[in-house]
C-alpha cells in the first residue's frame, strides 16, 4: 500500500512539473492557443481554449478572486432553490472537508459562491484567494478553473495545479459538476477542492454522487413547493396555466413573468422597471401592485427584495434558449411557434424577441437537415433566405418543393 501511494503521489508530482513548465512557457506572454497548441502535449484542449480566452481579461498573476457588487450574498442564497437541498446535505459535505482536507462550495449560474464550508487544511487557503461566499469564479473574473469549466460546458470537470489560470491556484485541485433543475437548466455548481498532493481519482465521483442528491432533493422541493402542473408559454402568444387551466394575467404581468423566467438571477426594482417600461415615468407602487398580483399567481414563487423566480418555471422560451446553447436545432424548432411575446413593446422583451429569433434562424440556416427550414418557414413565411435554403435543401423529386417554392414566392411579392 505504501510504494503505491509513493509511485501515485511521484505520479502527481510529474505531471505537476510539466504543467508547470508549458505554464510558464505560454502564460506569461500571452500566448494564443495556436502557438500553443502542438507544442504543449500535457495541457488539454480544453485547458488550452480556456487559457486562451481568459487572458483577455484575467491577470495571471492576481491573488484572489473579485467580490460581487453588493458583497453580501445573503439575500440571494436565501432566494436560491438550491438553499434547502444543499443545507438537508450540509453535514455531508462538512464531514467530507474535514475528513479529506477539502474546501466544498456551491456557486450561482454566474459563477458566484454563495455557500461554503473549508476543511482544517483548505480554510485558510480558500480564505486568502477569496473562495468563499461572494468570491466571483467565472472565467472572465478568475480565468481557468474547475468551476468556470462546468459552468461553460455543462459537464464535470477536475483542473489540476497548473491548468489554473491564475498562479496563486497552482497549489491547488478541484473537483466540480454543474447542478441542474427538473427542466435540466443549470442553477450553479458544486465543487470540492483541495492541496494538488490529495489528488484523488474518486474525487469527481464524489462529487457527481453529491450533485445528483442535490438534485433528487431539489426536485422533491419543487414538487412540495406546487409548481407542478405551472406552465407559462410566450412564443406566439403569452399564456400562464396550471394543470391545463389558463390562468388570468394581464399583458403586464405576463412581461414581468417570462422577463423573470429568462434572467433567473432576476432584477432590481429600478432594473425591472427600465425593462418594462424604458424612459416613460413610473410610480413604485403601480410595479409592486403587478408584481403581487403575479406573485399569487404563481403560487408565490417570486422573491421580493430582488424580484426573482425562487423555483424554476416551466417555460418553452427557456426551453428554446437551452437548445439553442446545446446545439439542438431540432428541438428548438420545434418549440420556436413565432416571436415571443408578439404584441409586447417592452424594451426587456424586444431585446429577447430578436435574440431569439435571430438565434433560431441562425441555427436553421446553418444546419443542412431541409425538415427544420421547412418548420422554421411556417412561422417566418416573409423570410425568401430561410426559404430559399428549404429548396437548396430538397431533393429534385422531394413533394415538400411545391410548399417552399410557394413560400418564397410569396415572400417575393412582398
Amino acid at each position: 500500500m505504501a510504494g503505491r501511494h509513493v509511485a501515485a503521489h511521484g505520479t502527481l508530482r510529474g505531471t505537476r512539473t510539466a504543467l508547470e513548465r508549458e505554464w510558464t512557457r505560454w502564460v506569461p506572454r500571452g500566448s494564443t492557443r495556436e502557438e500553443i497548441a502542438g507544442t504543449a502535449p500535457a495541457l488539454r484542449d480544453e485547458v488550452l481554449q480556456s487559457w486562451r480566452r481568459s487572458l483577455v481579461t484575467v491577470d495571471p498573476g492576481r491573488e484572489s478572486a473579485p467580490t460581487t457588487d453588493s458583497g453580501d450574498v445573503g439575500p440571494r442564497w436565501a432566494d436560491s432553490p438550491l438553499r434547502a437541498p444543499v443545507t438537508d446535505l450540509a453535514d455531508e459535505l462538512r464531514s467530507i472537508a474535514d475528513d479529506a482536507g477539502f474546501v466544498a462550495a456551491v456557486t450561482d449560474t454566474d459563477g458566484t459562491i454563495l455557500w461554503s464550508y473549508g476543511g482544517r487544511v483548505m480554510r485558510r487557503r480558500a480564505e486568502r484567494v477569496n473562495f468563499a461566499p461572494g468570491g466571483r469564479w467565472d472565467e472572465p473574473n478568475m480565468g481557468t478553473n474547475a468551476l468556470s469549466l462546468a459552468l461553460r460546458t455543462g459537464r464535470p470537470s477536475t483542473v489540476f495545479s497548473a491548468e489554473h489560470l491564475v498562479a496563486a491556484l497552482h497549489g491547488w485541485v478541484c473537483y466540480c459538476a454543474p447542478i441542474r433543475d427538473p427542466q435540466g437548466r443549470r442553477l450553479g455548481v458544486l465543487d470540492l477542492s483541495t492541496t494538488w498532493d490529495r489528488a484523488h481519482p474518486l474525487a469527481l465521483s464524489t462529487v457527481r454522487t453529491l450533485v445528483t442528491t442535490i438534485e433528487t432533493r431539489l426536485r422533491g422541493t419543487l414538487t412540495s413547493a406546487g409548481t407542478a402542473g405551472v406552465r407559462l408559454t410566450c412564443l406566439g402568444g403569452g399564456e400562464l396555466s396550471r394543470a391545463g387551466v389558463p390562468a388570468r394575467l394581464r399583458p403586464r404581468q405576463l412581461e414581468i413573468l417570462t422577463l423573470l423566467a429568462l434572467e433567473p438571477d432576476g432584477f432590481t426594482p429600478q432594473r425591472l422597471r427600465e425593462v418594462l417600461y424604458g424612459d416613460r415615468c413610473l410610480g413604485a407602487t403601480t410595479l409592486k401592485a403587478e408584481v403581487s398580483h403575479l406573485r399569487r399567481a404563481v403560487g408565490g414563487e417570486i422573491a421580493s427584495r430582488r424580484y426573482a423566480l425562487t423555483v424554476p418555471l416551466s417555460c418553452d422560451a427557456v426551453e428554446l434558449l437551452e437548445a439553442l446553447r446545446a446545439g439542438d436545432t431540432a428541438k428548438a424548432v420545434g418549440l420556436y411557434r413565432g416571436p415571443l411575446l408578439p404584441e409586447s413593446e417592452a424594451p426587456g422583451i424586444v431585446r429577447w424577441r430578436e435574440y431569439l429569433e435571430v438565434s433560431t434562424r441562425t441555427a436553421v440556416l446553418a444546419d443542412r437537415c431541409a425538415e427544420h427550414a421547412l418548420r422554421y418557414g411556417e412561422v417566418a413565411p416573409y423570410d425568401v433566405e430561410v426559404h430559399e435554403h428549404a429548396l437548396a435543401l430538397l431533393q429534385p423529386d422531394d413533394p415538400r418543393r411545391a410548399v417552399a417554392a410557394a413560400r418564397l414566392h410569396t415572400a417575393l411579392l412582398d
